[in-house]
């Protein structure tokens, strides 16, 4: 979306100088805007939408946003190079962690920018087209983010007015109170969205509609999110499955027929918020998209490797668990759409037997152990995990590939142009699915799921992928939720939302020995708690200190 690359100085005023609900700041405004000036032209409003936007870079696509929704589950275990295991595992989880006091700041800014536009909408000179559009796609992102608020931390603070000055009280609201406001916001987004855009990024009728399927899920509103969702596929808005699922993270497919929103980021990488103090300091210099920094295997030390830019370059933050790596059937092509378990001999300093080009190392869910008289590294199954699941050997497994980015500049590049997909076709297909299922047609469930699982199978077992009705369960939909959108920042809310996360967690993955019920919602930031007044009222949840 070429309109919120950047951000105009009306927008870096407002993105400095909006508060949340316990945020100081000293106001220096050193070019003499007044909220008032931003406000009453559309160039100055436009800038604030923009801004509003451009929150969302905050969770998708960053290190932080990938601990809070991808660990802690049932499908990946900490790696060498994990920085947050509080998050992983429970282990004293508290109110200090960095990435939930990051996230509920930057959250809370947004919902305190969209309420600002929202409130002043009429000032700004608009058209009454343009009015609704905007007011809509504002009505949309305070949806979306009191949405990742509400899921996160549960009946916490709540207004729908804009904070100016310095507020020293928070409030405790229910959640019903915050889903009846997000429906409220996301109704009135799908009645007022313009159907495409020719500025991609924006949200449109049918992401809306999408998001909105979503919610009726969560909210287990079956037959709302049935209709929702099908209203979308079968809407004629033009999208499709991309035929060929490895083809989904090609970066020359980075918008494609499948993806009914995302977060966009430029190529250009310094129009994303690159170091940026104010607006993006979360990945300190790592402003782009920097998923594909995460999920990387430890190589560029083995004998015949160095790093690379096809290879990335290697934080070695999140390993697969052994019971997810298991969930892929042979007929299931996403295994190879998704994971990479060979690397090629890139450096002259090879041993001896290997040339440029050979295979160097293997990283392996089976138990392949090498064809005679091998030289290159094998690491399997039973080298990558002990015989109970725990890991044995955090810096070598099969590596996820989906966030990789072959156009980066160079291999230690950290940042990417890779546009997080927010919302893909196919999880219409699935909420639908699991939608059906509760409303006990598990016929229909079926059919749906394997739309699904006929894209994923592999050329002529696309009758081996399918299911019948009978093997419609919650779980079997969380396991083919996992190989569909590993890694796409769904899966803790997917665990929440089917009340699944203890029990899934705790019997698949092996890194976590205490979850509890308390942990379905997030600590409020002790930052937060510090700052007000009311602490009596306002205080931490339950279970946590």
């Amino acid at each position: 979306m070429k309109n919120i690359k950047t951000l105009s100085a009306a927008a870096l005023f407002v993105a400095l100088f909006t508060t949340s609900c316990n945020d100081v700041l000293e106001e220096y405004n050193p070019s003499g805007l007044t909220a008032e000036a931003v406000y009453s032209t559309p160039e100055g409003f436009e800038s604030l939408v923009n801004a509003a936007y451009s929150y969302q870079r905050w969770w998708y696509g960053k290190e932080e946003g990938f601990n809070m929704t991808e660990m802690g589950t049932d499908i990946w275990i900490s790696a060498a190079g994990d920085v947050w295991p509080d998050l992983t595992t429970y282990t004293n989880l508290q109110g200090t962690n960095a990435p939930i006091t990051t996230e509920w700041r930057e959250l809370y800014a947004a919902i305190n920018l969209t309420n600002a536009g929202i409130n002043r909408i009429e000032e700004a000179g608009f058209t009454p087209s343009m009015r609704s559009q905007r007011e809509a796609e504002l009505k949309f992102l305070r949806a979306f983010y009191y949405y990742h608020i509400v899921e996160t931390w549960g009946g916490v603070h709540f207004t729908l007015e804009e904070s100016q000055g310095i507020i020293t009280t928070a409030n405790k609201t229910p959640v019903d109170t915050f889903y009846d406001q997000i429906l409220t916001d996301l109704d009135f987004a799908v009645a007022n969205l313009s159907t495409t855009t020719s500025d991609y990024g924006r949200v449109t009728k049918p992401a809306a509609m999408a998001f909105l399927a979503r919610i009726y899920l969560t909210r287990k509103m079956y037959n709302e999110a049935s209709q929702m969702a099908e209203s979308v596929i079968n809407g004629g808005f033009g999208y499709e499955l991309v035929s060929n699922y490895a083809d989904l993270w090609d970066m020359g497919n980075n918008q494609n027929s499948e993806i009914v929103y995302a977060v966009n980021y430029a190529e250009n990488l310094t129009l994303n918020d690159l170091r940026n103090s104010s607006t993006n300091p979360l990945g300190h210099g790592r402003g782009s998209n920097n998923g594909h920094l995460h999920f990387l295997m430890k190589y560029d030390n083995l004998p015949g490797m160095t790093r690379a830019i096809e290879y990335g370059r290697p934080f070695n933050r999140y390993m697969p668990t052994r019971a997810f790596l298991d969930l892929f059937s042979e007929e299931d092509s996403r295994y190879e759409g998704s994971f990479m378990e060979v690397w090629y001999a890139n450096s002259t300093n090879t041993p001896a037997g290997m040339t440029v080009g050979d295979t160097a190392v293997v990283a392996t869910r089976s138990t392949f152990t090498g064809s005679p008289g091998h030289v290159y590294q094998v690491y399997n199954r039973n080298d990558i995990y002990n015989e109970n699941g725990t890991v044995r050997d955090n810096l070598r497994y099969p590596t996820l590939t989906k966030h990789m980015d072959n156009t980066r500049s160079s291999a230690n590049e950290a940042q990417s142009s890779r546009d997080a997909f927010v919302i893909r076709f196919a999880e219409l297909y699935l909420i639908a699915a699991e939608a059906q299922m509760f409303l006990g047609d598990k016929q229909s469930a079926a059919d749906l799921i394997n739309v699904v699982r006929t894209r994923a199978a592999k050329p002529g077992l696309e009758e081996a992928m399918k299911i019948t009705a009978e093997e419609v369960t919650l779980d079997f939909i969380l396991d083919e939720r996992a190989r569909e959108f590993a890694g796409e920042q769904l899966r803790w809310f997917d665990l929440k939302r089917t009340e699944k996360l203890v029990e899934r967690v705790l019997s698949l993955n092996p890194d976590v020995t205490r979850v509890e019920p308390f942990h379905l919602i997030r600590p409020i930031p002790q930052a937060q708690l510090d700052a007000v007044t009311n602490r009596e009222e306002f205080v931490q949840h339950q279970g946590y200190q």
